[in-house]
């Protein structure tokens, strides 16, 4: 199988009138499919379940996106048998008649770009940039994933002697299960899911409830790709019925999951204690957020360091484990961009995000979000000065001013506390050194930003600046596939490094074959 060299998807250009037409087109269209039902789907075939989810849109609460399934124990417990037979086949089937599933799937959501457009827009409130981006990112896992696997399962050849053969290669792991977040549900579920799937394993797939309906169509869509009935098994459900159970059963043999640190760390525990009906260590592969700071010296273009800040603290309303909380900036400048940061983000448009392709500012998710970041808001005025925003927005759905609060306190909570929605909190310092500690001063360690012009500044930040995403002199947020490998340190997770070339080696466990030969192979040939 041969693919040319790996290239990023490009973002839809949505200054031409034909590709507006054809977004509002699809997304007017998509109305006629809501309240339709989405059943879970276990060996290829569909289980309504004794539950449903209700999927909603946070700009309207009271408009149905749609239906989907909830499964039970049962359900959990018939899919992992299902998926651990649907590994034998499907673990020997060729690295490259894996990988070409990924690249017909990538060709599928290209074609029905506009249709996931607008259920990212509905179901989670993204703007068309922030859909468009994700629905990118998600064509661009399939296909860097897929090239990976062309190269990653082959026989590497090892110091042979006199007598001996010996080859190193890699191996699937077996029945895994994927738990993914609402924030980014199509890029990041596509990316947990293939790259644990085009490594020969085969998994479950538990969506946010939230986004359920954006999960049902990419198991629709990669049905459409050809994979075999038990490699994807879709098991949507309540985290609090069936969260504990997926994750404990013991032919469970690994779980990828992105949320925040609580439930990551819950997990944790749940699949480190001993199971005597278990003959492994569960691997565990999780993102689980961040308190990224963006760091502004003395020296930075305060212009160019300005729409950084708006973009990474404001982009998707904050919710986004890179998003940008804390503003660290030296005191000779602060006034300056902090004047500049609002007038910046005063400018930000509202509306419900299907409406326009410009809309920047839409609704928070949830409504638990929504009363959370409230009350988050509340929490910063008791130790910071509130500058810009800081109330809910007057209209239907879950909509928050963009908050900005000046004086915060690194130790504090809007130093401390990932909110997880539009609120930001400017932290003063008086040097680069200081703004550094400052910086790695959070139990995470996700993404980072310096705007600086002084070299030796920089070079200082990518040493000491404990971050696994680290960028220099543009924003902390949208990390390209290929491009910049994503995951953090400390409590930001397992610095999985989606979208890197060492990634798929979170979903396989390496082999080395020796033997002795009596009448000698090529060098090099596996066993």
């Amino acid at each position: 199988m041969y693919l040319p060299r790996f290239t990023n998807e490009p973002i839809c250009d949505y200054s031409n009138p034909a590709n507006v037409e054809a977004a509002k087109r699809s997304i007017h269209g998509l109305t006629a499919t809501f309240n339709d039902f989405h059943p879970a789907i276990i060996g290829g075939e569909p289980y309504d379940g004794a539950k449903s989810i209700v999927s909603t849109t946070p700009a309207h609460p009271d408009l149905v996106i749609g239906r989907v399934a909830s499964c039970g124990k049962e359900h959990v417990d018939r899919a992992i048998h299902v998926a651990q037979d649907a590994f034998h086949s499907w673990s020997r089937t060729a690295p490259d008649e894996r990988a070409d599933k990924l690249v017909k799937l990538a060709s599928i959501m290209r074609h029905r770009r506009f249709e996931l457009l607008g259920l990212l827009c509905y179901e989670i409130g993204k703007d068309w940039y922030e859909a468009d981006a994700e629905i990118a990112e998600a064509i661009d896992f399939c296909e860097y994933y897929a090239r990976l696997a062309l190269t990653h399962f082959q026989y590497a050849p090892l110091t042979r002697l006199a007598n001996e053969d010996n080859a190193y290669h890699y191996i699937p792991l077996g029945v895994g299960v994927i738990i993914s977040p609402w924030n980014f549900p199509l890029a990041i579920l596509a990316g947990m899911t293939m790259a644990a799937v085009v490594a020969g394993n085969t998994v479950l797939i538990k969506p946010s409830s939230d986004t359920a309906v954006i999960a049902a169509k990419l198991v629709d869509m990669a049905e459409e790709a050809g994979f075999p009935a038990g490699v994807l098994n879709f098991t949507p459900g309540s985290g609090g019925e069936i969260g504990d159970h997926i994750v404990t059963h013991p032919l469970v043999r690994f779980v990828s999951f992105t949320g925040s640190a609580d439930v990551g760390l819950r997990i944790q525990e749940l699949i480190s204690k001993p199971d005597p009906r278990r003959r492994w260590l569960t691997r565990y592969v999780s993102e689980m957020g961040g308190k990224n700071a963006i760091v502004v010296d003395d020296t930075a273009d305060l212009e160019m360091a300005s729409s950084g800040i708006v973009r990474s603290a404001f982009g998707f309303q904050g919710q986004k484990c890179s998003a940008c909380s804390r503003l660290v900036v030296d005191r000779r400048v602060k006034g300056r961009l902090l004047d500049m940061v609002v007038e910046k983000t005063k400018a930000l448009p509202v509306a419900d995000p299907w409406e326009d392709c410009c809309v920047f500012t839409g609704p928070v998710a949830n409504r638990g979000a929504y009363n959370d970041i409230l009350k988050a808001i509340d929490a910063g005025k008791n130790e910071a000065r509130l500058v810009l925003g800081g109330r809910r927005i007057d209209r239907d759905g879950f909509f928050i001013e963009p908050t900005i609060f000046d004086g915060a306190s690194s130790n504090g909570f809007l130093g401390q506390e990932e909110i997880f929605g539009p609120v930001l909190g400017v932290i003063e310092v008086e040097s680069f050194e200081q703004a550094l500690k400052v910086a790695n001063d959070t139990r995470y360690g996700l993404t980072g930003s310096v705007y600086s012009r002084a070299l030796d500044r920089l070079d200082q930040a990518r040493t000491e600046f404990h971050v696994g995403n680290l960028y220099l002199n543009r924003g902390c947020t949208g990390a390209l596939v290929g491009v910049h490998p994503f995951g953090g340190f400390n409590l930001s997770g397992t610095d999985s490094k989606a979208g890197g070339p060492d990634y798929l080696l979170n979903f396989t466990q390496g082999k080395t074959v020796s033997e002795r030969v009596t009448v000698m192979r090529a060098p090099g040939i596996g066993v």
